[in-house]
Order: structure tokens, then sequence, then C-alpha cells
């Protein structure tokens, strides 16, 4: 991997929610508006096609159109792009992480550990081996254990990290464990190797004890307040590092108050920057309450 794609993996990456019109399509145009403003706010870079922008819901075509239009700006900003891909099937993610060729601008792909299956240790290794020694882009594992089932020791995640072709971990166990203890302190991880962040209320000590950054749906809120974040752990400044930790730590509380992205979906709305709230079934916009009480923490935040 180039310097350039190694620098491209440290600070904050903004999984981008996909906006929908009043008739259920994409908001091409809003979502193109909100990965340039998360860009100009100082994000590194943004995320298609994650979690918080509803993959499972979309179609084989809707996902193109989706990765197009981050594809331009990021292109226009010469930021990075990290794209959502892959599945529980090790031949199926192959395929899905060959399609994404097309498009030169992307840096990355994002790539769930199989869920469901629950493949073991061993099962989760050799289907990174596999997808990495085929994909077109690097691959940023996604460990998230609370929605796999599949836990991973930090031996396992030290081994995942050797694997030519990973070149970051997202991680998201729902907390600070061993294995991130593990993980974290092992000076003999590949020197081109990240971990970020992907539990948004954890971010600030996982970076505290060496993550280069985060992927956090919350960025999508008060941008500046988590580049800064980033920057004040990565340049010693604890003191401030601390206190923005728990202020934003208690804005990503109030953005996950329902299911992902239902309320941060209702912020943006509230803010003018998507046309509407909606998102698509099984998940149910958020209530107002839940939307209100975010508002109220971005208005502390000055923001």
């Amino acid at each position: 991997m180039d310097q350039k794609t190694l620098a491209s993996l440290y600070g904050i990456h903004v999984p981008l929610v996909t906006p929908f019109d009043a008739d259920g399509r994409i908001a091409g145009e809003a979502l193109a508006d909100l990965a340039r403003s998360v860009l100009d706010a100082g994000a590194a870079g943004i995320v298609a096609l994650g979690t918080t922008g509803e993959a499972a819901a979309l179609d084989p075509a809707e996902k193109r159109a989706v990765i197009g239009t981050c594809a331009r700006v990021c292109g226009e900003r010469g930021a990075t792009l990290t794209v959502g891909a892959g599945s529980n099937d090790t031949r199926a993610a192959a395929a899905a992480l060959a399609g994404l060729a097309h498009w030169p601008q992307i840096t990355a792909a994002l790539v769930a550990v199989p869920y469901y299956t629950r493949p073991g240790e061993a099962g989760v290794l050799a289907h990174f081996a596999e997808l990495a020694a085929a994909s077109p882009v690097p691959l940023v594992a996604y460990h998230i254990p609370y929605r796999t089932a599949q836990p991973l020791s930090g031996e396992a995640l030290r081994a995942l990290a050797r694997i030519p072709g990973v070149v970051a971990l997202k991680y998201a166990a729902g907390g600070i464990d061993q294995a991130a203890v593990e993980l974290l302190g092992d000076p003999e991880l590949p020197q081109e190797f990240t971990v970020l962040a992907g539990d948004d209320a954890y971010a600030s000590p996982l970076m505290a004890m060496g993550a280069a950054g985060g992927i956090l749906a919350s960025a999508h809120l008060a941008t500046r307040r988590f580049v800064e974040l980033a920057d004040a752990w990565r340049e010693g400044r604890a003191g401030r590092a601390r206190q923005l930790g728990h202020e934003l730590a208690g804005l990503s509380a109030a953005a996950f108050a329902e299911p992902n992205p239902t309320v941060i979906k209702g912020v943006l709305h509230a803010q003018g920057r998507i046309p509407t709230p909606d998102v698509r079934l099984p998940l149910l916009p958020a209530g107002q309450d839940a939307v209100d009480a975010a508002l109220k923490r971005l208005a502390g935040l000055g923001e």
C-alpha cells in the first residue's frame, strides 16, 4: 500500500446516511451536498454503503448510484472513499469487491466479519485472506461482534492485522475489552495497519489507547468537533481531548437512542440538510423526543 493510502486511513471518516426524497427515491444531490459538507468540515473521508447508509435496504442500482455520487465528490475534494462491501459468503463477497474496480476513486472497502454463520476464528481469517488476495482495493475489516455473533480474541485480531491487503480495522466491540487492549498494545503490528474506532461513544478512549481515528456516524452532526478530538489525541493535548470526548460521548448517546440512523436522519432533516427523515423498513423514523434531545446536545456544543 502506498503512503498516500496509508495516510488517508487516519482521522475521522463519516459513514454517510442515504437520504430519501418524499417519493422514497434516493436524494442524490442531498447525498452529494452532505458528503461535501462533512469533508469541508475536516473529515478525512466518507464511507458509502455502511450500516448507517441502510445498505441492506438498497437494490443494486441504488448502491451503484450511491457509490457514483460519493466517488464524484471524493474525486472533487481529493478525499478518501471507503465503500461497504461483502457478505457472510466468501464467494459473494469476492464478487462484490471485484465490482469496486469500476470506480478508481475508491480507497478501500469496509468488510464486516462474516455474520450469522459464526465460522470461528480460523474461518474468519481464511475469509479475509481469500478476499484480500483478490480485492482490487485494500480492506478495512469491520469487527462488530454484537451484530455478527462472531467474537474474536486479541490473538485473532493481531493475526488479521498481518494479512496482506488488510490495512485497517474498524473496532466496534461495544466497549473497551481485553482484545482491544491486546491489539492496541501490540508493538509488532504492521506499520501500515491502523485501528479506527467504530463505536461512537467509545471513540475517545480508543484514540487515547492508540486508535488512529474513527468511522463515526455521530460525526455527521458535529464533524469539526470530532476532527478536533482526533487531532487532540494525536498531538498529545490530553486535557482538551478528554473534555471533547466527554461532550461528544453525550451527543453519541443521544444519536443512538433509537436504531441507527433514525435519530441522525431526524436531526439532519431538522437542520434542512436532507429532504426527509425517512428510513426504510424494518426501520421506523425516530420519535420527535429523541430528535429534540440530540438537537439539544448539539446546541450545548455550540453546533
